[in-house]
C-alpha cells in the first residue's frame, strides 16, 4: 500500500486499496474462523472405551457427543432430546435420542449405538481402564469380573429409546453421561478395524461438533473441522480447531506472540512475566496433582511415618511461587476445593476435610526429619533410595528438581536418603504408572464429574488407577458404602467420604500436592472458551471475532 501511495497513480492506488482491503478482510475472517491451541502431548487414542488421559478427552469432546454436554456448568442434552425420565426409586433412567442426530457418514445415531458402545467398554476383552465407571449399572460389576457376559449389562434400546437400569442409586449418574467412556460408537467401524479402531482418523466416524481428518496416533499436531451433520451445527461458530504439541514455556510464549497459537498455558517465570498482560488469565480447575509411592518397590515406603515425612517435607506454597508461578493452590487432600458443597450446610468438602487432616500436608521440616528417622528405625533401615518420575515438559522437570531437593533434606547420618529423578514423555509416564513400574511418580487427576468419589474411588484396592497399590480395608468399605448402601442418603454419604479422605490423607496413601490453576495466555478476541466441570472445553458457542 505504501508503494502504491508513493507511485501517485490514482487508478492503481484505488485498485491496490480495494485488493488489499479484500485480502485483509478475508485473512481476518479466516483467522476468526479458527482457533489454534497448545497441547501438552500427543493424543494417545481416539477410542472412547480406551482413552484415559485429558489430552485425548479434549480431542474426543470436540468430535463426539454423548447423551449430555456441559454448557458452562449447566448439564444440557446433547444426543438426548431432553433430560432423562427418572423413576421414583432412581433406579431407571430413560433417554430419547434425537431424531436429527447423525454420524459423519450420514447414518442416524441410535440408542443401539449407545448399547453397543457401553457393552464393549465394560467387556474385560476391551481392557477399558474406565470400565469401573459403569459400576452401579445392573450387572456391570459382574461383567467386569468376568462372571457375566457383556450382553447382560442393564442397558437396552428400543427404537430411539435408551433405558438404563441401575443396581443401586448413583447420585452422579447424569454427570457421568458427559464422559468419553459413555460416548456411542458405530459398531461397523469397530468390526471393520478391530484393534486399529481409534488409532487414526480413517478408522473413525463422528457425531459431535467437529470431525478429525488426516490424523495418525503419533502426530504432534491435529486439525478438527466443523461437522455440518452435528445436530447443533448452527451454534458451532468456529470452523476449525488446530492443536500443536508444545512442551516448553519459551516456545509456547513465542508461538503465542507470533500469532501462531491463540491459547497456551505457561508456568514459572513466563507466567509471572505475563501476569500484567490483557491476554493472561488463570483458569481454576477441579484437578489435583499428587505423588504416588509403590511400597512393593521401595521398602521405606511401607512406613506411614516415612510417607508422612515426605508429605511434610514439601513447602507447597513456596513450590507454587517459585516453580509454577500460576494460580495453583496448595492441596491438603486429594479433593479439590470449590468443587463439592454440602447439601445440608453448604460447606466446601475439601475445606471441611482440611480441618482435621491439614496438618499432614503442612510444611514442617523439623517434624518431617524426626518422622523419617523414626520410620526408618521402625523398619530397621539405615538408608533408602528411590527414583521420582514425571513428564518431560519444562514444568515437570522443574517440579522434579524441587521435590528432589525437598526430599533430600530428610537425609541424615542415621537415616540416609538418595533421590534420583527421571523425565519421560507423558504417554510413557502413564504406561509406567499403570504397570506399577515406578518407585514414586507425580500424577494428576481431573474430576470426571464434580463429586469427591471421582477422586476417592481411584485409591481403592481394586481400582486400576491405584498405581502405588496402597490398600486399606476400612477405606474400601467406606467408598463402597458411599456408592451403594448410603448412596441415597446425602448426609451419610458425605460422612463416608469425609472419613475416607481422612484415612487416605493421614496414612499418606498418596501425597496431595497442589490443585491446578492453569495460567493461560488467550487471544482476547476469543469468547466463551471455558472449562467444564468434567475438565474439558465445550467449543459449541465459542467465538473468535
Amino acid at each position: 500500500m505504501k508503494k502504491a501511495l508513493l507511485a501517485g497513480a490514482t487508478g492503481i492506488l484505488l485498485f491496490s486499496l480495494a485488493a488489499c482491503g479484500n485480502h485483509s478482510d478475508k485473512k481476518a475472517q479466516k483467522a476468526a474462523e479458527s482457533i489454534s491451541t497448545m497441547g501438552g502431548d500427543v493424543i494417545t487414542t481416539m477410542d472412547p472405551a480406551r482413552a484415559s488421559d485429558a489430552i485425548s478427552a479434549q480431542a474426543m469432546a470436540n468430535v463426539y457427543a454423548g447423551l449430555y454436554r456441559y454448557d458452562g456448568k449447566e448439564l444440557t442434552p446433547d444426543m438426548a432430546a431432553s433430560r432423562a425420565k427418572v423413576a421414583a426409586n432412581q433406579l431407571t433412567y430413560t433417554f430419547t435420542i434425537r431424531k436429527t442426530a447423525r454420524w459423519s457418514d450420514g447414518r442416524a445415531v441410535t440408542a443401539a449405538d449407545f448399547v453397543y458402545a457401553w457393552q464393549r467398554a465394560v467387556d474385560p476383552a476391551t481392557k477399558s481402564e474406565y470400565a469401573y465407571l459403569f459400576s452401579g449399572i445392573k450387572n456391570a460389576d459382574a461383567i467386569i469380573a468376568g462372571k457375566k457376559p457383556a450382553s447382560s449389562l442393564g442397558v437396552s434400546a428400543q427404537g430411539n429409546t435408551l433405558t438404563v437400569h441401575l443396581s443401586h442409586v448413583v447420585p452422579y449418574f447424569e454427570p457421568l453421561m458427559t464422559l468419553k467412556t459413555f460416548y456411542p460408537v458405530e459398531a461397523k467401524q469397530v468390526r471393520k478395524y478391530g484393534d486399529k479402531f481409534g488409532t487414526s482418523s480413517k478408522t473413525l466416524t463422528f457425531n459431535g461438533p467437529y470431525v478429525l481428518k488426516n490424523w495418525q496416533g503419533s502426530a504432534n499436531h491435529w486439525t478438527q473441522t466443523k461437522n455440518p451433520r452435528y445436530w447443533n451445527a448452527k451454534n458451532v461458530h468456529v470452523q476449525t480447531l488446530k492443536s500443536q504439541v508444545v512442551k516448553d514455556n519459551g516456545t509456547a510464549l513465542n508461538l503465542f506472540q507470533a500469532g501462531k497459537l491463540d491459547d497456551v498455558t505457561v508456568t514459572g517465570d513466563t507466567a509471572r512475566q505475563m501476569q500484567s498482560s490483557s491476554d493472561y488469565k488463570v483458569v481454576p480447575q477441579n484437578a489435583t496433582f499428587y505423588i504416588e509411592m509403590t511400597q512393593s518397590r521401595v521398602p521405606a515406603f511401607k512406613s506411614q511415618k516415612v510417607r508422612q515425612a515426605l508429605s511434610m517435607a514439601i513447602n507447597r506454597r513456596d513450590f507454587i511461587d517459585q516453580v509454577l508461578g500460576d494460580g495453583s493452590q496448595p492441596a491438603s487432600s486429594i479433593i479439590p476445593s470449590g468443587m463439592t458443597y454440602s447439601s445440608v450446610n453448604g460447606a466446601d468438602f475439601a475445606k471441611t476435610a482440611a480441618k482435621t487432616t491439614g496438618k499432614y500436608s503442612r510444611y514442617d521440616l523439623k517434624k518431617a526429619r524426626a518422622l523419617f528417622k523414626a520410620g526408618m528405625s521402625d523398619l530397621g533401615l539405615k538408608s533408602a533410595s528411590f527414583t521420582l518420575v514425571s513428564d518431560d515438559t519444562d514444568n515437570a522437570k522443574d517440579t522434579l528438581a524441587y521435590l528432589q531437593s525437598a526430599f533430600s533434606k530428610l537425609s541424615s547420618s542415621s537415616a540416609k536418603l538418595t533421590v534420583k529423578t527421571q523425565s519421560v514423555p507423558f504417554k510413557t509416564r502413564v504406561q509406567l504408572s499403570q504397570a506399577h513400574q515406578t518407585d514414586m511418580v507425580v500424577s494428576a487427576w481431573g474430576a470426571n464429574y464434580p463429586d469427591p468419589i471421582s477422586f476417592l474411588d481411584l485409591f481403592t484396592s481394586y481400582n486400576a488407577y491405584n498405581s502405588g497399590q496402597w490398600q486399606n480395608s476400612r477405606y474400601d468399605a467406606l467408598i463402597k458404602a458411599a456408592a451403594t448402601t448410603d448412596a441415597a442418603n446425602a448426609s451419610k454419604r458425605w460422612n463416608d467420604m469425609q472419613k475416607a479422605t481422612a484415612i487416605l490423607t493421614k496414612d499418606a496413601g498418596v501425597i496431595a500436592f497442589y490443585q491446578r490453576g492453569a495460567a493461560h495466555l488467550t487471544k482476547t478476541s476469543i469468547k466463551g472458551m471455558q472449562l467444564s466441570p468434567n475438565g474439558v472445553i465445550n467449543f459449541v458457542g465459542v467465538t473468535n471475532k
